[in-house]
């Protein structure tokens, strides 16, 4: 990782430049490491949404966002969607290599030995409202997971963290559908781990769904989890403060937000409506937002969203909704963007929410899930970048620094004498 490149730093205030090494990934850009500038300089950098920042080292994700470009472990995620399931990807992210048929197996068992939760966890679910958010009530069930699990809370014993990996993992489905069964006043059907595939093209669906959110780098979330689990807390309470930061609408709530827009352009007209709508996006001076559209790391075509895209036009088919309503509105939209010149210019193309939003509703997964259905699957890349960072020799709790803009030090006067 290290070479014999520097960087230098002069200042125009007087103080002594300073050399700083120049550290070389496997691939990306070079890294500066700044470490020694505060305690040499008494400076700090400032980068505020750690745009230029690498927080840590990892050989977990890479991207490319100029190229398009996604891997997992080396591997192409185009590779993955269409050769893998999603608990091969799991095997990988976690231990580093795709199972071989005897590993698969073994790994496969283990899972499905943990799929159950502990029966109080449905007294537990009483104490939320019938319509809380499902982001909610999993925040509250995943960090709840604690107390049921003391076996697995220590995060510098390597058993303990693969025992927590495994339970996580096998336990958000059963904990999102009792989430959304809470929600619909419906008694809890536990798993059944044997059921067979009803559909092969629903179920690639979902598979593809969560091979394509099973890690992103270190995405804000994914940093949630890293800064949490610095501080030497249990897994189970790492990954539900991961859970509460993906709800946000700019983050894993993306895909909800997409799709009550498509519902609020239908209740505006429809497809007839839409010019109007892309108007109103166009213009500077309007609020109004395209949601699913563009993102922060990828400057070229989303490589998930088009394998999602792919998805997405096999399930309507399959599926028969080609004329539905709100689906085709979606089809006009995604029409536009991909040729209207102000979105190819800015490079808005529509992202992998788009597409895996259209494709949850058209499969019949409730809107509010839709971020729920989002954890599920990135779990196993939160408890891997959690493991990552805790075998780590250069690990330390997680403390960033501030530029202070308020008021310097003063004196506190009586209440009587205040203006």
């Amino acid at each position: 990782m290290s070479n014999n490149e520097k960087a230098t730093i002069t200042f125009s205030d007087g103080t002594p430049s300073i050399e700083l090494p120049v550290l070389k990934g496997a691939v990306g850009p070079d890294v500066i490491d700044i470490r020694k500038l505060y305690g040499t300089t008494g400076k700090f950098t400032y980068d505020p949404g750690f745009l230029s920042t690498a927080s840590c080292n990892s050989s977990i994700t890479y991207i490319d966002g100029d190229k398009g470009e996604l891997l997992y472990r080396g591997y192409p995620i185009e590779q993955l969607a269409t050769n893998c399931d999603f608990l091969e990807v799991c095997h990988l992210i976690l231990y580093g290599e795709l199972p071989n048929p005897a590993q698969k197996t073994d790994f496969v068992n283990r899972v499905m030995q943990h799929t159950m939760v502990n029966e109080q966890m449905q007294f537990f679910m009483r104490g939320f409202r019938r319509d809380a958010h499902p982001m909610a009530v999993m925040t509250g069930l995943v960090g709840g997971l604690s107390a049921f699990y003391p076996d697995s809370m220590n995060l510098h014993d390597a058993r303990q963290r693969d025992i927590s990996a495994i339970r996580l993992i096998a336990k958000m489905p059963t904990l999102v559908a009792m989430a959304y069964k809470y929600s619909v006043g419906q008694p809890y059907m536990y798993p059944r781990n044997k059921l067979s595939v009803v559909n092969d093209v629903l179920v690639r669906a979902l598979d593809r769904i969560f091979i394509l959110h099973a890690d992103h780098e270190q995405n804000a979330s994914t940093s949630t989890v890293r800064l949490c689990a610095s501080s030497g807390t249990n897994p189970f309470a790492a990954i539900a403060a991961g859970v509460a930061c993906l709800w946000g609408p700019a983050h894993g709530g993306a895909n909800e937000a997409c799709l009550n827009m498509l519902g609020e352009i239908q209740q505006m007209g429809g497809v007839e409506k839409i010019g109007e709508f892309i108007t109103k996006v166009k213009d500077k001076n309007s609020t109004v937002r395209l949601m699913g559209f563009g993102h922060r790391v990828y400057k070229n075509y989303d490589p998930r969203a088009k394998l999602m895209r792919e998805t997405c036009h096999e399930v309507l088919t399959e599926l028969g909704l080609g004329d539905d309503p709100l689906f085709k509105l979606a089809m006009a939209l995604e029409k536009i963007a991909l040729e209207d010149d102000y979105f190819v210019s800015r490079k808005l193309y529509p992202n992998v929410d788009f597409y895996s939003g259209i494709v949850q509703k058209a499969i019949g997964i409730p809107v509010p899930l839709f971020t729920a259905i989002f954890a599920l699957a990135r779990t196993v890349g939160w408890i891997a970048q959690l493991n990552e960072m805790i075998a780590d020799p250069e690990y330390k709790i997680a403390r960033p620094r501030q530029l202070f803009v308020g008021a310097t030090q003063r004196n506190v006067v009586p209440i009587a004498k205040r203006g």
